[in-house]
Formats: structure tokens, C-alpha cells, sequence
């Protein structure tokens, strides 16, 4: 029995991770659960799935979940030691990272410490720290097992491979619910029309980025330290079907690909398991109903995030994580409609041009950068 820690288990990937485990009762189990403010749906994921101890980011409704569940035997703490004692939780074999956002840094360097395993779907940990984790996973003998659709395919197509062998990776995106407008037909589109993606259902933060081709830049720099390749290796690929979901091309030209339905929960399931595979109750991929695949190279002066994310990789350092803040905060102020759409690659670019860039950044300094880049907005937006 496999024990599951899960940091961020009321968002999708959290609630997708539940249901993988609810189809697996004889294997999985959970230990662990913490979620931000949500304790309505907390308290139902407690009461289902019984874990040892619950987190809740916020105090005040740790304080309310506590009362909530007082007939059941379960420990309820709150705040970054809430969350961090969640996932060093001894009983826990693997932790799945879900929570969106920098704030899943230090748990998971914690559970790293701590011997966990650890399914990443918080791609910001590397984004901003990657040669941190990566360099952390190696000294505590600890797997980082990715859970991004895209990251997950790349991992499967090089199982049995040696790394030394790749050519490039092939990082497919849909292209999002803009792909193919101009920079004129996207000046007023709405939070509605940028949250309407054609092929996943993701939370609304990914789902913006998804919009502004940020996300795919994140997840460039997140395969540069997953599999340890150059940025030039790193080839984005505008797949509109979402069936590919990743591939590796060899140095004999060789392409390997993982297909399937555009389903969270292969990933999750593989991650979990590995390296096993399980039967997954979810719809298959059938070739016959797939009368055609395309590919198109992405529009870097439409969708500038992308761009952006290139620059801030190939500056390395800090320049990621200022990178990143700037895109979580311009994001909240679009959901918020307090800016407009382009804003958002515009307020990015600008912090990262007013960025006092270090080049080999602690903990310490991503943290700081971070709230810097906060201040820099706040004073200039």
C-alpha cells in the first residue's frame, strides 16, 4: 500500500489525484491532504479518504475545519508549518505537489529532506529553483516524478533511453483559446473567453497561461532541468488536437511520442505508480475517430510569453523567478479585471528589464525576488 501525501488537494489536479485513488483502493492510500482556504471541500476529502493530518493555508478556517471535524481522528494544522508537516509526515511515500504558485517551494524541498518521493505538478519549484531541487533529489536519493501532461509523455517516451541520445524534445501545446488571433483581435477579450479552453479542464490560474503561451514557457524551462538538456534542444510545437502530448526525437532521428485523450489523470496514475502501469477507468484513445493531427510553430510576437520565458531561461539566475512572479501577479490582476489581457506579457516584460539580476540565487533570494517583483507592480500598476 502506497501512502499519498497531496499539497493542494481541492484544486484540479488535487481532486484528479482523489480520483485516481478511489479507483485504486487495494493500492493507494491517502496520509496526507492541505488545500489553501477551501475547507468545505476539505472536510469532505477528510471524511472520504481519512488522512492522518489536514493543512489549511489560512488560520482563521484551520480554526473552523478543526471544529468541522472534531469526531474524527484526524490532526488539522495551518499555515507554511502546517503544510510542511503535512508532507514530511512520515507515513508518506510520495507527495504530490498540486498547489499553484511559489508557495509550494518549500514543502517540497522539505519532503525532499525528508526522503518523499515527489510528483510534481508545481511547476513554478523549478522554474524558479530548479537548480536547487534538482541538485536536492540527487543528495537524498529522491524521485521527481512529473505530473504535467507534457512532461509526463517526455518522461514515458525516454524510458529504456539514454539521455545521452536525444536530439530534442518536442513540447507540444494546443495553442490555447487565442491560437491564430492577432494582437488586434485579442486588445479586449474577456477573463470569459481567455478561462474557454478548447481541450482541458485546468484551474483558472494554468488556464490563463494556457491563453498567453506563458505556461508552455514555464514548462520550456521546467524540461530543461527535468531532463537535464540545452534550451536550443527544447523545440514547441503548436498541436491544436492535444492527442501528442509530448515527444523525444534521438540523434538517429527517431521520434518517440506518448498518445491519448487529453485526461489529467494518466499522468497522475503514472507518477504514482511508476514504474508500473494500472488500468485507468477513462476514455481511450481511438485512432479510427482521429481523422487528423496538425502541427504549427507557435507566433512568439502574438503570444510573447513565450518569448519571455526563452529570454528569462537563457538569462538564467533570477531572472526565471522574476519571470514567474510577475506572471502570477499580472494573472490575479486580470482575473481581478484590473488590467487587460496584453498587459499581462507587458508588465512581465517590464519587471524583468527592472530586475537586479543574481546569478546564483538561494532560497532566500527567490523569495525576496519574488515579493520584490510584488512591490515593483503594486508601485507601477
Amino acid at each position: 500500500m502506497k501512502k499519498i501525501a497531496i499539497l493542494g488537494s481541492t484544486g484540479s489536479i488535487g481532486t484528479q489525484t482523489l480520483d485516481v485513488i478511489s479507483q485504486h483502493p487495494q493500492d493507494l492510500s491517502v496520509a496526507a491532504l492541505a488545500a489553501g482556504s477551501n475547507i468545505v471541500l476539505l472536510e469532505q476529502q477528510i471524511r472520504q479518504y481519512h488522512p492522518l493530518i489536514a493543512a489549511v493555508w489560512d488560520a482563521k478556517k484551520a480554526a473552523e475545519l478543526k471544529i468541522a471535524v472534531s469526531d474524527l481522528d484526524v490532526k488539522i494544522v495551518s499555515g507554511m508549518e502546517g503544510m510542511i508537516e503535512a508532507v514530511t509526515l512520515p507515513e508518506a511515500d510520495i507527495v504530490v505537489t498540486a498547489v499553484v504558485g511559489m508557495i509550494g517551494i518549500r514543502p517540497t524541498m522539505e519532503a525532499i529532506k525528508a526522503g518523499k518521493d515527489i510528483a510534481l505538478a508545481n511547476k513554478e519549484t523549478l522554474v524558479t529553483a530548479g537548480h536547487l531541487i534538482m541538485q536536492m533529489a540527487k543528495d537524498y536519493h529522491v524521485q521527481i516524478l512529473p505530473v504535467d501532461s507534457e512532461h509526463s509523455a517526455i518522461f514515458q517516451s525516454l524510458k529504456g533511453e539514454h539521455a545521452s541520445g536525444i536530439r530534442r524534445i518536442l513540447l507540444t501545446a494546443s495553442g490555447g483559446p487565442f491560437r491564430g488571433k492577432t494582437l488586434d483581435e485579442l486588445a479586449d477579450v474577456r477573463v470569459e473567453d481567455a478561462l474557454k479552453h478548447p481541450n482541458w479542464s485546468m484551474g483558472h490560474k494554468i488556464t490563463i497561461d494556457s491563453a498567453t503561451m506563458v505556461n508552455k514557457g514555464l514548462e520550456v524551462i521546467e524540461a530543461k532541468w527535468l531532463f537535464g538538456v540545452d534550451l536550443d534542444q527544447i523545440q514547441v510545437v503548436v498541436h491544436p488536437q492535444s492527442v501528442i502530448h509530448s515527444a523525444v526525437e534521438f540523434q538517429d532521428h527517431a521520434v518517440i511520442a506518448q498518445l491519448g485523450t487529453p485526461d489529467m489523470r494518466l499522468p497522475i496514475q503514472y507518477a504514482l505508480f511508476y514504474p508500473e502501469r494500472k488500468p485507468l477507468q477513462s476514455e481511450a484513445l481511438d485512432l479510427f475517430k482521429l481523422h487528423t493531427m496538425t502541427f504549427e510553430e507557435p507566433d512568439l510576437g502574438t503570444f510573447r510569453g513565450l518569448a519571455l520565458a526563452y529570454e528569462a531561461a537563457r538569462r538564467g539566475g533570477s531572472m526565471p523567478t522574476a519571470l514567474n512572479a510577475a506572471n502570477e501577479k499580472a494573472v490575479a490582476m486580470f482575473l481581478d479585471r484590473k488590467i487587460r489581457f496584453l498587459d499581462i506579457p507587458e508588465i512581465i516584460s517590464e519587471c524583468m528589464a527592472a530586475h537586479q539580476w543574481i546569478d546564483h540565487p538561494s532560497l532566500e533570494d527567490i523569495l525576496e525576488t519574488e515579493q520584490w517583483t510584488y512591490r515593483y507592480i503594486e508601485s507601477r500598476w
